[in-house]
């Protein structure tokens, strides 16, 4: 019954269901979009922006800088700086423009300088896995993604203030451990205050909100670049501590979560503020809602992940999307930050490459996703962008136009990839272990990073070996998505057991786009 399209009169109880599901009455309530469900939207997205500048800013701070030969008769361009008596060459511009120059790292071996951003990500990761089921059990999308910002923002800030280099790396750690659970949040919230008619453009906000990070990245780096890469820290930091109490007071938690946790008041008070169902109806409706519960709060904080690993067919598409996550982060990291061939400007190349990704969720949120099934789409572009990225060290070895145009369609495709692999797996598993689900996923896209700087040190011997090894995974890893259900069109499940039931009624063709 179409709640959201007709009022519900007093005269009219009797043609009321004697039961409606959850499903039916956030789809009648959130059908159809209103302003303050964009608000909403608007405000669960801004986040993203400074998860994605604290992931990017070590480009900035912790960059090699330029410098200058004092006596020219001792020394050039290409003399090895750590082959020279101090005296003889001096650093262009600020001293303390970057980490290097102002804790004298230009001589560190590549570990020490890798260090702060491994670090960064390596509390990414062990942080994801401690907290990844906690915003489907006790704290919830919205309190989940307060915390997490406000953390990654405080610990930003103090970086900008780190007296030495070890400490700045301890710094960073603990913000990559606060940020880990932004997105996901932000994302999961986004697709779940909204009907499945608008999920896909509203979903759309959370990419433009990566994209803009990296933008206004850029943008406030180039204004400091002659200042203290402290500066920036602090620039990017503050507006972080705003954000999380502005999202404190003014965002709502997610009805479906509210309603797996058996506080049906409180999602129906959610309801009546931003749906489009007025008291009367939603009254009507909470009289005959038929909620089932998934994991409680009360109980152990890891009771999803737990459900996840019981559940065969659940386990199958974790580990799938977790492994499909992986190839496309090795692409994804390696083409963005090991190979590519556009130039040595860090600001342009950072542009460009936000660009690329703007454009890539554009078509993704605007275009594919209404239109194409999730799994062809995934297993298509994983193909193209391997194919591409191999063929750019042979096809293009000795043509520079053809090998950067190669390289361009290999980053695209696998933009694509991460765009409809996010969608994708929201749409796999239940409200009751949604955060958990997507969150492990991201980290399996983390764990790639953590290996593709290694591999770049190795391919600077042979430049086939990254493209190669990119490709190769990205192609075996995509060929997992054919084990995977359809998705499209297709409603959130809340539990489990309705999940189950809806993948044992999907009969869509593996290839599909109208």
């Amino acid at each position: 019954m179409a709640l959201a399209e007709s009022r519900i009169s007093s005269d009219d109880v009797v043609a009321i269901p004697t039961v409606l599901s959850v499903e039916e009455v956030i789809e009648g309530s959130l059908g159809r979009m209103t302003w303050t469900q964009i608000l909403q939207a608007i405000l669960a997205s801004i986040p993203a922006v400074f998860d994605n500048q604290q992931t990017l800013i070590s480009v900035f701070t912790d960059a090699q800088p330029a410098w200058y030969c004092n006596n020219t008769r001792s020394c050039d361009s290409f003399t090895n700086i750590c082959t020279l008596p101090r005296t003889d060459w001096d650093w262009v511009g600020n001293k303390r423009n970057t980490i290097i120059s102002d804790w004298d790292l230009e001589c560190a071996s590549s570990f020490v300088k890798g260090l702060p951003a491994t670090s960064y990500f390596l509390g990414c990761l062990l942080s994801g896995y401690v907290v990844a089921s906690l915003g489907d059990t006790s704290l919830g999308r919205k309190n989940l993604l307060v915390i997490s910002c406000m953390i990654m923002s405080l610990a930003a800030l103090g970086s900008g203030f780190a007296p030495g280099f070890w400490c700045y790396c301890v710094i960073r750690f603990i913000c990559g451990a606060g940020r880990v659970s932004i997105t996901i949040s932000s994302f999961v919230l986004l697709s779940e205050k909204v009907g499945k008619r608008w999920r896909g453009q509203i979903v759309l906000l959370g990419f433009i909100s990566l994209t803009f990070g990296l933008l206004s990245l850029t943008g406030i780096a180039y204004s400091t670049r002659n200042s203290s890469w402290s500066a920036l820290y602090i620039w990017t930091s503050i507006p972080g501590v705003i954000c999380s109490i502005m999202v404190h007071f003014f965002l709502f938690e997610s009805p479906r979560w509210l309603f797996l946790q058996g506080r049906q008041n409180e999602a129906m008070s959610v309801l009546k503020r931003i749906g489009t169902m007025d008291h009367l109806d939603l009254t009507l409706a909470q009289n005959t809602l038929k909620i089932e519960q998934g994991p409680s709060s009360n109980v152990d904080p890891f009771a999803s992940l737990k459900t996840l690993v019981k559940e065969k067919w659940a386990l199958h598409r974790l580990t799938v999307t977790m492994v499909l996550s992986f190839g496309v982060g090795m692409m994804y990291f390696g083409m963005f930050l090991g190979v590519g061939g556009l130039g040595q400007n860090i600001y342009i190349s950072s542009i460009f490459n936000a660009l690329i990704f703007l454009f890539s969720s554009l078509l993704t949120y605007l275009f594919w996703i209404q239109r194409c099934n999730r799994r062809s789409s995934v297993l298509g572009f994983c193909i193209i962008s391997g194919t591409s990225s191999i063929l750019s060290v042979v096809a293009g070895q000795h043509r520079k136009g053809i090998h950067v145009g190669l390289e361009l369609v290999a980053i695209f495709c696998a933009c694509m990839v991460f765009n409809i692999l996010f969608m994708y797996t929201v749409e796999l598993f239940p409200t009751c272990v949604r955060s958990t689900a997507t969150s492990l996923s991201r980290q399996a896209l983390l764990l790639a990073s953590v290996f593709v700087p290694v591999l770049v040190v190795i391919g600077r011997r042979n430049v086939k070996f990254c493209p190669t090894i990119f490709g190769v995974t990205i192609i075996i890893c995509g060929l997992l998505v054919m084990t995977l259900p359809e998705t499209r069109g297709k409603v959130l499940c809340d539990t489990m057991e309705e999940q189950q039931v809806a993948a044992k009624d999907t009969t869509t063709t593996l290839f599909g786009c109208i």
